[in-house]
């Protein structure tokens, strides 16, 4: 993209603008991702004279299984944990400061929204109430974007965080450069406006503009969905919205058949229809509620038209949803409920798509989140080494207690550390080290009844003889 006309490249106004316009962009198509996974499909398209009579029928006949495409993949990923260097378990001060932004809760928002619409971004600032525990937030991709060196898909060049301030209306920005934070804000454009928001700098009482950036890197980090070797990220829904419309036609075709032919219409020869004094004419029975047509004519002749069979539209329909099913690798019971005497075996192998589906998705994922915990851990005054960090991930994969418990007494008779068995069993970070709490001071108690029983005041010689007399008295 060109620079803009009077800026210079690489200064925080070039940014903001080209930032801005591709900000824009990307709203548009987060848009229709987000009304896919609601529910709010674009109706099929009807002759004006048809719209206003069916378009009831047009609301009815949505079904969303994109939504549980996004659901039944997001619900699976889930942070459990932090693990730096070679420790066993995961890092409690890493682990404090997620918890301190609420991002145990927080991250399955993020992650879902990247699952939903291609990406998501976290923020790093620094905290001036707290400085052991910066602040970390999470941030949609309609208000966030960065950009990167050339050449590097990794390096942050710039980034940018755009919102409409609630309250006034105006738009706010802040471009974040690896040295410097740059503030903006602009009256908001007129309805039907052209052309790009005059920005001003948007100063704030006690803080210079340009502030400095503490942190000496770009602290708006993205985290995508499906990303490819050029940057690009995909919603997990793009390529199946097709499928959806198809699914979306082919029901309100149904509901047709069902409102207009699915029950059998009779007809009637060789009978006059009374007319009432206007000459309007007067239905003489009532199909609905008549159980007996008396007709004294007898050259009157009656018949009914076969019903529609709507059997066609629900074999369309599965057909459709299992297309789906395999191109997102979401289990069958998952879109289509059916499950009977299934064992667990071959629901195991039903889930399997899914299961790896969601650990390859885990581990750009699990990049973004390591740089996100790096920078905050930075900003807290964290001097460690930090090369080396990895995200502990829940398990995707659904297993009974019996199963697990039996999987994880094996691999305990292999060395296997308690603390790694209790990741696999699924305890959260805090349980853990309350159990390994409980577990040294077992060990202590254990260790000091072995060494009073080496170690005790053994009885003397007078108190043996006492003890005896005692016995004989």
């Amino acid at each position: 993209m060109a620079a803009p006309q009077g800026l210079v490249v690489g200064s925080a106004e070039w940014w903001l603008d080209r930032l801005y316009v591709e900000l824009a962009e990307r709203r548009k198509y987060a848009e229709v991702m987000r009304c896919y996974y609601s529910g709010d499909h674009p109706l099929s398209r009807l002759t004006d004279k048809a719209k206003d009579a069916f378009h009831r029928l047009l609301r009815q006949s949505r079904s969303n299984y994109v939504g549980l495409v996004v659901d039944a993949t997001a619900e699976r990923i889930q942070v459990d944990g932090v693990r730096i260097g070679g420790e066993e378990v995961g890092d409690e001060e890493a682990w404090r400061i997620w918890q301190a932004n609420n991002l145990d809760a927080d991250s399955d928002l993020i992650l879902t929204e990247a699952v939903k619409c291609s990406r998501s971004f976290m923020l790093v600032a620094p905290n001036p109430e707290d400085v052991a525990t910066p602040l970390v937030t999470g941030e949609d991709m309609t208000q966030a974007i960065v950009a990167y060196v050339p050449g590097s898909r990794r390096k942050r060049a710039a980034g940018l965080k755009a919102w409409e301030d609630d309250w006034t209306g105006e738009l706010m920005a802040t471009v974040y450069l690896p040295d410097e934070v740059y503030k903006f804000k602009a009256p908001k454009p007129q309805v039907g406006a052209v052309g790009r928001p005059k920005w001003s700098p948007r100063e704030v009482e006690g803080e210079a503009w340009p502030a400095p950036n503490p942190l000496g890197v770009v602290p708006l980090v993205e985290i995508p969905n499906r990303p490819d070797l050029l940057g690009n990220a995909m919603s997990e829904i793009e390529d199946v919205l097709d499928i959806q419309d198809r699914v979306n036609k082919t029901l309100i075709d149904r509901m047709m058949a069902q409102e207009f032919a699915a029950f059998r219409q009779r007809w009637m020869t060789g009978y006059e229809v009374p007319t009432d004094d206007n000459g309007q004419p007067i239905e003489p029975f009532k199909a609905a509620v008549d159980r007996l047509w008396v007709i004294e004519d007898e050259n009157v002749k009656i018949g009914e038209f076969q019903a529609t069979d709507i059997s066609p539209y629900l074999r369309a329909v599965e057909a459709d949803v299992k297309d789906m099913a395999a191109r997102t690798r979401t289990p069958s019971q998952y879109l289509l409920g059916a499950m009977v005497n299934i064992s667990g075996d071959a629901l195991k192998a039903a889930e399997s798509g899914l299961v790896s589906k969601v650990r390859q998705r885990q581990r750009p994922f699990g990049e973004a989140i390591e740089e996100v915990v790096r920078l905050y851990l930075r900003a807290a005054g964290d001097e460690r080494d930090l090369s080396a960090i990895e995200v502990i991930w829940h398990n995707p994969e659904f297993r009974t207690e019996g199963e697990l418990v039996d999987a994880l007494l094996k691999m305990s008779t292999l060395g296997v550390p308690h603390e790694a068995l209790w990741e696999r069993w699924g305890a959260t970070q805090t349980e853990i080290a309350q159990w390994r709490k409980q577990r040294d001071r077992a060990a202590d108690r254990i260790v000091a009844g072995d060494l009073a029983a080496l170690y005790g005041p053994k009885p003397t010689e007078q108190t043996e003889a006492a003890d005896g007399g005692e016995a004989s008295g």
